[in-house]
């Protein structure tokens, strides 16, 4: 970590974040919500929807997610769950929310010092502002983009914000291959989450290991 942060230090402008198992793990209630929502349609064929299944496709483009889930569903049946899904899922989310990682409040006051920060997620419309409801420093965050709002990769996302807002050197942080590979092909350094979802082997430009860590590496 020491050898990172006397690298990283004072190398970039900005810090774009994904979400999901970067600012905060909502799986558990995520799974409520949909477990809700399964009982709604009464569809047969859709096994319990547990926090396990959850994370094994966090990360994921939401429409990908059901594809995933759900391959062999009639597509109209699909989409269908799928609304219903999202609906639950906000609901669920804007009563009780997530999870927010430890030291994420006076970490991102930490940052908000010295950089500009975003959010970019795969997640549906609705969903980053909910997560800004249960932020106690939502504040900080300038602006924000995901996939529900254009239906784009989570890279076109990347390099919105980043044309967007006129950033110069900006790093993405994130917790998955996924991730990673979305920050390649937006031409922005990516740092490693290791406390989320994914393994990440190689790529990063750092790792961390805890949200506060990013206090010593930034």
């Amino acid at each position: 970590m020491q050898t990172e942060a006397a690298l990283l230090k004072n190398k970039f402008d900005s810090i774009i974040f994904d979400l999901d198992g970067t600012l905060w793990d909502s799986t558990g209630n995520v799974a409520l919500a949909w477990e809700k929502a399964r009982l709604q349609v009464g569809y047969e064929e859709v096994d319990s929807i547990t926090r396990e299944r959850v994370r094994s496709i966090t990360g994921m483009a939401y429409d990908v997610i059901f594809e995933v889930l759900l391959p062999d569903m009639d597509i109209e049946r699909r989409n269908y769950f799928k609304s219903v899904c999202a609906q639950s899922e906000i609901d669920t989310l804007e009563e009780i929310g997530g999870d927010l990682y430890p030291g994420l409040e006076e970490t991102i006051k930490y940052l908000a010092d010295r950089y500009k920060l975003y959010i970019v997620s795969n997640c549906q419309s609705g969903y980053i502002e909910t997560f800004l409801s249960h932020c106690p420093v939502s504040g900080h965050f300038l602006a924000h983009q995901c996939y529900g709002t254009k239906g784009q990769p989570k890279a076109e996302n990347i390099k919105d914000i980043v044309n967007d807002h006129g950033l110069q050197a900006p790093v993405y942080i994130g917790d998955t291959n996924g991730d990673r590979d979305s920050a390649a092909k937006a031409g922005v350094p990516f740092i490693f989450a290791s406390y989320g979802f994914g393994k990440v082997a190689e790529g990063m430009v750092a790792t961390i290991d805890t949200f506060g860590d990013l206090k010593e590496l930034l």
